[in-house]
């Protein structure tokens, strides 16, 4: 991150940095660079506030009447909410695939741009806590979870550990983020021993979080459709393709934005990921669909539900091969040599790993996890309009997030001094 060099004259340089250093007035002045910007910035929070602010009016309502006017039920407890939860987590474990290559084997070129792929994890564990939140037909009662004031059953519930490795990760990066971030306002370069560590934990940690979401699914026998080994390998291959491909538009954005300051080689070496984490999550998608069906038996009834319908419903059927499609294309996009001659045939290749992701972790895996339902009836569902608000009310929120983050930190790139070269080992 260091390395990279703004002009005086960018929207991020308007407001300049005070002379006293201390914290508080980093975060002060840090607030007043995120929010200032041209014509283009404003439009776009605009839009992002207007949709958060009627996925907020929805969610009232369903906080006013309760879960009832939702199209969830008793049969399909878990719908669109947990869908873009368990996605989500996905593109915060995505993240890491900025800091393994920086940090673990060094690559110069990715440390000027880390910075992106740990802001992404941050906005997408918000979201993960803001769709577990609208999920809770009464969220007043989350203290029941809060070690001390309710009951946390740790270690014995995987939904603690659930709760644990998240709210873990969101810490670890803020203080990441955070701490290069004031050092660089500073003009001194960052200590080793107060991020380095925290940066070789995410990693792990980064794996961690995707993996006990995949137990916290995986671990319910009487639901068969989850019941796979494979779950957690599934989950970690989505994940590095879902979170990759956005921070390859991402990059390509700021690319168009600010010229030469942002590499080709961080591009090119996501996409070399995205070709081999794509390959690999097909193979395993092939692998339990062909165990699912060659094998026959009543546990499949929830794949067959899924894939070509049971007993006349086909509600499902429609999402997964709108996956399934965008999947094969996506893949065969990648591995094209245009994806590095053209920018907008990588777009859209990112842009449909990017939905098949969604589709494949989301409706494709939570709702047919309830069809069949124990007792062998089928119920379907289809997320309600006001579904859909909420949830493009928390996925505009993330977005902000996300913005102003990355505009927080082109700010302090801009207005803090140039350092000299500092190695392999620094931001």
């Amino acid at each position: 991150m260091s390395s990279v060099t703004l002009p005086k004259s960018s929207d991020t340089a308007r407001i300049a940095a005070p002379q006293v250093r201390n914290y508080p007035r980093f975060l002060l002045w840090l607030l007043g660079v995120a929010t200032d910007g041209g014509v283009w910035f404003y439009t776009w929070m605009f839009v992002l506030t207007a949709i958060f602010l009627v996925g907020a009016n929805a969610w009232a309502i369903q906080v006013a009447e309760g879960m009832i006017v939702t199209h969830m039920t008793d049969h399909v407890s878990w719908g669109l909410y947990i869908a873009n939860f368990t996605f989500a987590v996905g593109v915060a474990a995505g993240g890491v695939m900025m800091v393994i290559p920086a940090y673990l084997y060094h690559n110069k070129k990715m440390h000027d741009v880390v910075i992106v792929g740990e802001l992404l994890a941050i906005a997408a564990i918000v979201m993960c806590l803001m769709f577990v939140t609208a999920d809770l037909g009464r969220p007043d009662r989350f203290w029941h979870m809060i070690p001390g004031l309710g009951r946390f059953n740790f270690p014995l519930s995987m939904l603690t550990w659930d709760v644990v490795v998240l709210n873990g990760y969101l810490l670890i990066n803020l203080h990441i983020c955070g701490y290069m971030l004031y050092m660089r306002y500073l003009g001194q370069r960052p200590n080793p021993r107060w991020y380095v560590p925290f940066v070789m934990v995410s990693v792990f940690w980064a794996i961690s979080i995707h993996t006990v979401t995949a137990f916290l699914y995986c671990g319910l026998g009487g639901r068969p459709f989850w019941n796979s080994a494979l779950l957690a390998p599934r989950f970690l291959a989505s994940a590095f393709v879902s979170g990759p491909a956005f921070i390859i538009v991402t990059l390509l954005i700021l690319k168009r934005m600010l010229g030469e300051r942002i590499s080709d080689e961080p591009i090119r070496l996501l996409v070399n990921i995205v070709r081999v984490t794509m390959v690999v999550n097909l193979i395993m998608i092939v692998s339990e669909v062909f165990t699912e069906f060659y094998t026959g038996g009543s546990h499949t009834a929830s794949a067959r539900y899924l894939f070509i319908g049971l007993h006349g419903h086909y509600g499902l059927v429609p999402w997964i091969w709108t996956a399934m499609v965008a999947n094969v294309a996506a893949a065969v996009l990648f591995l094209s040599p245009l994806v590095f001659r053209r920018t907008s045939v990588l777009v859209v290749a990112c842009g449909l790993a990017f939905l098949a992701a969604w589709i494949e972790k989301g409706m494709g895996l939570i709702v047919p996890g309830f069809v069949p339902s124990t007792l062998h009836e089928i119920v379907e569902y289809q997320p309600s309009l006001l579904e859909w608000k909420v949830t493009a009310s928390v996925w505009a929120f993330g977005l902000m997030v996300y913005t102003i983050g990355l505009k927080a930190a082109i700010g302090v790139i801009a207005q803090s001094p140039q350092l000299p070269d500092e190695g392999p080992t620094h931001d």
